[in-house]
C-alpha cells in the first residue's frame, strides 16, 4: 500500500498538486485507520491530507480512480464470454450483433437492482463493441465512445424512461422526477462503461501509463487560448477570487501614519475639557483610497478566447470597486463600462458588446494605433495619477501605424500601466507583433496563458508609491 500510496504522490505532483513530505506522513498515517476494501473511505482519507484546494479535487478523482478505484482482477465472465459474444481483433463485433439484447438486458438489471447482473452485462458490452487490443497505444476515450456509438446513447435514454414510465404520468412534477431517474441510470451506465475500459487498460499497461494518458490539468494550469468550453466554466468560477485580490492589491492606504489625518473639529472640541489647551489630539481613522482602474481589451478574432476571460475578469472587478471604466476594441475603440456593471450579467454583457459596441472602423482586423489615438481623443480625461490602466492584446497590428506615442501619453498621466499578453513568449515580436515596441511604455509586460500566471500578475500588482522600473516578464 505504501508503494501505491508513494505512485499516487508522485503522480499529484506531476499534476501540480502542491504535496509536502509531511501531507504524505499525514495520509499514510490516515489510511491506517480505514478500511482499504471501501474506496469512499478511502478517497476522503488521502483527499482530507493531501488536497488544500477544492478546485484541484477533479483532477485528485481522476488519479485516484486509476490508482485506487479500479484495481482488481477482472470479471471471470470475460475469459468465459462465448465465441459469438467476443469482438474479431480491431473489429468492435459484427454491426448490430446483440446490441438490442444488451441494452434490453441493462434496462432490465438496473430497473430491478440486479447489480451482478449489470455488471455482467458492462464487461459484456466491452467485449463485443469495445475492440480493446492489447498493447495498442489508444486512449481510454477512443474505446469508451466507440462502445456507447454502438450501445446507442439515446436508445439507452427512452429505453431506461419508458422502464421507469409504468403509466403516463399527467403530472409535470412526476414526469420530471422520472426523466431524473431516468438519466441517473443512464449516467450509471457511462460510468461503469468507463471504468471497465480503464481497469482492462491498466491491467494491460500498467497504472503509471494510464495515469498519464489520463492526466487533467489543474484549472489554475488550462491554456486560456485553447480551453474547451467545460474549462471555460471551471475558470469563470474562479475569476471572482482573483478579482478581489486585484481590487485589493489596487488599493493602498494613505499615508498619514497609523492614526490617520488630525481630526481638527474633534481635537478643538477636546481641548474645551483643559481650558483650551491642546492635550488630546484626534485623529481620524486611517482611509483606503479609492483605487480607478481602465481596462482596454483586444476582441478581434486572434483574441476572442482570451478577450472573453478578460471581459470576464473586468465583469469581476466591477462588483469590487467603484470607478472601472471598460473599453473594447478592433479597429475602432468603444466603452463598454455600462455592460458589465456589478448587477449584470455576464453573458448578456458579452452578447450586448458583439452586437452594439462601435469597434469596427474598416475591415475588422487589429488597429492599436487608431485604437489609441481614438482613445486618447475622446476619454484621456479617464487618466489621472489614480489610475492603474490595463491592456490586454497580443500586439499584432497588421503591419499598421503603432501609435507609440498615444501610449507614452496615457503611461504619463496614470498611476501605472500594465500589459497582459496570451501569446507565447517568444513569439512576441516575429510577423506583425510590435510588442517591444509597446513595452518601453510600459511598467510590466506579462505572458498570461493561464489562471497561474494571472495570479501571479495580481501579486505583483501592489506597487510602491514612486513607479516600478519598467520590464518585460
Amino acid at each position: 500500500m505504501i508503494r501505491s500510496l508513494t505512485g499516487f504522490v508522485a503522480e499529484l505532483r506531476e499534476i501540480g498538486l502542491p504535496v509536502s513530505m509531511v501531507e504524505v506522513m499525514d495520509a499514510a498515517d490516515a489510511i491506517r485507520h480505514v478500511d482499504l476494501s471501501d474506496p469512499d473511505a478511502l478517497r476522503g482519507a488521502l483527499g482530507a491530507t493531501l488536497v488544500k484546494n477544492g478546485r484541484h479535487y477533479r483532477a485528485f478523482d481522476t488519479a485516484f480512480e486509476v490508482y485506487f478505484g479500479l484495481r482488481g482482477p477482472l470479471g471471470g465472465d470475460d475469459e468465459q464470454a462465448s465465441d459469438a459474444d467476443a469482438a474479431p481483433p480491431g473489429g468492435g463485433g459484427g454491426e448490430g450483433v446483440g446490441d438490442d439484447e444488451l441494452l434490453d438486458g441493462l434496462v432490465e438489471a438496473l430497473t430491478s437492482g440486479d447489480r451482478d447482473r449489470f455488471l455482467e452485462l458492462i464487461r459484456r458490452a466491452v467485449d463485443r463493441l469495445g475492440g480493446i487490443e492489447p498493447g495498442r497505444p489508444v486512449g481510454g476515450r477512443y474505446y469508451y465512445h466507440r462502445v456507447m456509438r454502438r450501445l446507442g446513447a439515446v436508445r439507452l435514454n427512452e429505453a431506461l424512461l419508458a422502464a421507469v414510465r409504468e403509466q403516463p404520468a399527467e403530472d409535470a412534477l412526476l414526469r420530471r422526477l422520472e426523466a431524473d431517474k431516468a438519466g441517473r441510470m443512464a449516467d450509471e451506465v457511462r460510468d461503469e462503461v468507463r471504468r471497465e475500459i480503464l481497469r482492462r487498460l491498466i491491467a494491460d499497461r500498467g497504472v503509471e501509463r494510464v495515469a498519464e494518458t489520463m492526466r487533467l490539468p489543474l484549472v489554475e494550469d488550462i491554456d486560456l487560448m485553447h480551453a474547451t468550453r467545460d474549462e471555460l466554466e471551471s475558470i469563470e468560477r474562479t475569476i471572482a477570487p482573483l478579482a478581489r485580490k486585484l481590487a485589493t492589491r489596487l488599493s493602498r492606504r494613505r499615508k498619514h501614519g497609523s492614526k490617520g489625518r488630525l481630526d481638527v473639529r474633534r481635537t478643538i472640541r477636546r481641548s474645551l475639557a483643559h481650558g483650551g489647551a491642546l492635550l488630546e489630539p484626534q485623529f481620524k481613522p486611517p482611509r483606503r483610497s479609492k483605487p480607478e482602474l481602465v481596462i482596454l481589451c483586444d476582441v478581434s478574432g486572434s483574441m476572442a478566447t482570451f478577450a472573453r476571460f478578460t471581459l470576464q475578469l473586468t465583469h469581476a472587478i466591477s462588483s469590487e470597486l467603484s470607478k472601472v471604466r471598460s473599453f473594447v476594441f478592433i479597429d475602432g475603440l468603444d466603452e463598454v463600462s455600462d455592460f458589465f456593471r456589478s448587477n449584470a450579467d455576464f453573458h448578456e454583457s458579452v452578447a450586448r458588446v458583439a452586437v452594439e459596441a462601435d469597434i469596427v472602423r474598416r475591415d475588422g482586423h487589429s488597429d492599436y494605433g487608431r485604437s489609441l489615438c481614438e482613445f486618447t481623443e475622446k476619454y484621456l480625461d479617464a487618466i489621472t495619477p489614480k489610475t492603474t490602466v490595463i491592456v490586454t492584446g497580443d500586439a499584432r497590428n497588421n503591419y499598421r501605424e503603432t501609435g507609440i506615442g498615444y501610449l507614452e501619453e496615457i503611461s504619463g498621466r496614470a498611476r501605472s500601466l500594465f500589459w497582459l499578453n496570451p501569446e507565447v513568449h517568444r513569439y512576441w515580436d516575429t510577423g506583425d507583433s510590435v510588442m517591444s515596441v509597446y513595452a518601453a511604455a510600459c511598467d510590466t509586460v506579462d505572458q498570461v496563458r493561464t489562471l497561474r500566471q494571472l495570479e501571479a500578475f495580481v501579486e505583483r500588482a501592489a506597487l510602491p508609491a514612486t513607479r516600478p522600473v519598467r520590464r518585460s516578464v
